[in-house]
């Protein structure tokens, strides 16, 4: 593990609140584009060109509306409920790594100079706020699951109905696609040994390894659905939808309070698409491209960089996209996918991993099981749907009285 430098600490943790809240700002107008493109519109092109200065509109409108306090709420977890929600959020990066984490080796002239070696690792930037954590996908989980507290702190402290049900759903929505989420990322842990995220990138970089969306596609499609359950976004935004709830969870808020709502669901979802490219793309390496820069300190981490950044904004735009194409599902059809498919889906693969593993066999053996399952799950659920349209309906008959011999006139 890296020494802990706080100069080169506070200047990354700057550094990663600037570029979260600026991409957040971006987001919210990337959002409105490609919904937008979607629906055939134009979208946002006043403020500047192209509508480029859009968010800066916004988060003025933001700070300058009025800000308002229900007299019917409990005041101390209303205004701690945005809170704990963008904490939460900003929290869970803090592991990310953005580029490399391990010091280069000294030159083979200062190898005998222990002094001049340990100076040189002192001075090396390590590219994550909390670098080396050998526990980080644990970390992340635990402190992502924190921020469910922000929802039901906000739907129970507003004293409302339509935000107390929208905690509700939240609290059982989370806490469902939580159990195939872990267990997707558990083929993972499994397959490395490790659940330090940088080892996981190093393990796909590895001469005759490749990145795990090849080895366990199932696993990276379970992952995906459920992240998309995490962060509330279509087709599972029941917390908040608004022709059933008003506006959810967050109904009672206005003004900065709701922002910080907002900050922290694209927080969230800037944070699992750089989790998607670690653990599933291969964090920032590219087929050998990253690494034509490693004669160069500084421009092998700034591709490095830039690769990652490519993945998470690929990953960011399926978000976007899923949410204008996908319509809403009903709440049954919500808890149905999880317990009843997506959970034991997660279970087989996790099953079939542990058999590679104790067998020895090839990773590519997991590829062929999870596109059997995957095709074998759409399988029956075709064929029970299919069954249960094709049963004849039953017509009640009723009993003859009065009326059975009188007849109508067709329309």
């Amino acid at each position: 593990m890296p020494p802990f430098n706080p100069l080169y600490t506070a200047i990354l943790i700057v550094a990663v609140l600037g570029f979260v809240l600026g991409v957040v700002a971006y987001l919210i107008l990337a959002e409105r584009k490609v919904s937008a493109w979607v629906q055939d519109r134009v979208g946002p092109n006043r403020v500047g060109p192209a509508g480029l200065l859009q968010p800066i509109a916004d988060g003025g409108k933001m700070f300058l509306k009025e800000d308002i306090i229900p007299a019917h709420v409990d005041k101390v977890f209303y205004l701690l409920a945005p809170a704990a929600a963008l904490a939460t959020a900003l929290l869970a990066i803090a592991v990310v790594p953005f580029g490399s984490t391990v010091a280069p080796p000294p030159p083979q002239a200062t190898v005998a100079d222990f002094d001049a070696a340990q100076a040189a690792y002192q001075s090396h930037f390590s590219f994550a706020i909390s670098p080396g954590l050998d526990v980080g996908v644990l970390y992340v989980f635990a402190v992502g699951s924190l921020a469910v507290y922000g929802i039901i702190l906000g739907g129970w402290s507003a004293n409302s109905k339509y935000s107390l049900l929208g905690a509700l759903r939240s609290s059982a929505q989370i806490i469902s696609y939580e159990i195939p989420l872990g267990l997707a990322v558990l083929g993972v842990v499994l397959t490395v040994g490790s659940l330090n995220l940088e080892r996981i990138i190093e393990w796909q970089t590895e001469p005759g390894h490749a990145w795990f969306v090849f080895y366990q596609p199932l696993a990276f499609l379970l992952f995906m659905t459920s992240v998309y359950a995490e962060c509330n976004r279509l087709p599972f935004d029941l917390p908040e939808a608004e022709q059933e709830l008003v506006g959810g969870y967050h109904t009672e808020y206005s003004s900065l309070k709701f922002g910080m709502f907002f900050l922290g669901e694209y927080t969230h979802m800037i944070t699992t698409s750089f989790l998607m490219a670690i653990l599933f793309w291969g964090g920032w390496s590219l087929f050998g491209l990253e690494k034509l820069a490693d004669g160069n300190v500084v421009l092998s981490a700034v591709v490095k960089l830039l690769i990652l950044m490519g993945k998470m904004a690929v990953s960011i735009f399926v978000f976007l996209l899923v949410r204008w194409t996908i319509p809403r599902f009903r709440f049954d059809q919500l808890m149905d996918i999880a317990w009843k498919m997506m959970i034991p889906l997660a279970t087989l693969n996790l099953l079939a991993v542990m058999l590679v593993l104790q067998w020895k066999w090839s990773n590519w053996v997991l590829t062929a099981v999870s596109v059997a399952l995957f095709f074998g799950a759409g399988y029956l659920s075709l064929r029970s749907a299919g069954s249960g349209a094709s049963q004849k309906r039953r017509v009640a008959v009723l009993p003859r009285g009065p009326g059975a011999g009188v007849t109508y006139a067709a329309r």
